[in-house]
């Protein structure tokens, strides 16, 4: 059978996508981070960094090159944690945390960057390669979530039983427990 051919070879090892998907965030946060550091680069950057709700203050606050070394800084740190997350759980929800601020911030760039869109496109606005560039950050942000979930299960659950019956997680999903509640009927008191 297909399906047990696929599984036999450590497919599904335990961990596997957790791994498979932190490596490369570490990658990419590490090259953004050396990357931005060059003047060449942070001016190619000006219009996305200057036209972005969260990022717009950057430049008149730190100038140029100081918000050059604070994004590349940021990014190495936001590297090491997620580094570090392989052996320090409470550690790395930082990383995973501050990497979704990153990809958020950089996506709502995409409806104000000047030249994101093509103009001369007939009916839904074509994507430049400007927007293009920024809706890649769309799957690093899905990706930051997944790390960011699992990281704070993994502390969560490793605490110990008292605190889990708190509330916070029971061992089930907390949208599961959510439709539960939302479609559960309701019986009626036992009269007597």
């Amino acid at each position: 059978n297909f399906i047990n051919l696929l599984a036999g070879p450590g497919l599904l090892i335990c961990e596997l996508d957790y791994h498979l998907l932190r490596a490369p965030m570490i990658i990419i946060l590490i090259w953004f981070g050396y990357d931005i550091c060059f003047e060449v680069e942070i001016i190619d950057l000006l219009p996305l960094i200057n036209s972005g709700p969260f990022t717009s203050w950057a430049i008149p606050v730190l100038g140029v090159r100081g918000t050059s070394y604070f994004l590349g800084a940021s990014g190495w740190i936001f590297a090491l944690l997620l580094f570090l997350g392989f052996w320090n759980k409470k550690l790395v929800y930082l990383g995973a945390l501050e990497s979704c601020v990153t990809f958020v911030s950089t996506l709502t760039m995409l409806p104000f960057v000047p030249g994101a869109w093509h103009s001369g496109a007939s009916g839904f606005q074509a994507m430049t390669i400007v927007s293009a560039f920024l809706l890649k950050d769309l799957v690093l942000l899905v990706v930051s979530v997944y790390l960011l979930r699992q990281d704070v299960s993994r502390v969560v659950s490793s605490r110990d039983a008292s605190n889990l019956e708190s509330g916070v997680l029971q061992g089930s999903c907390c949208v599961s427990r959510v439709f539960k509640l939302l479609f559960s009927v309701p019986t009626a008191p036992a009269l007597g």
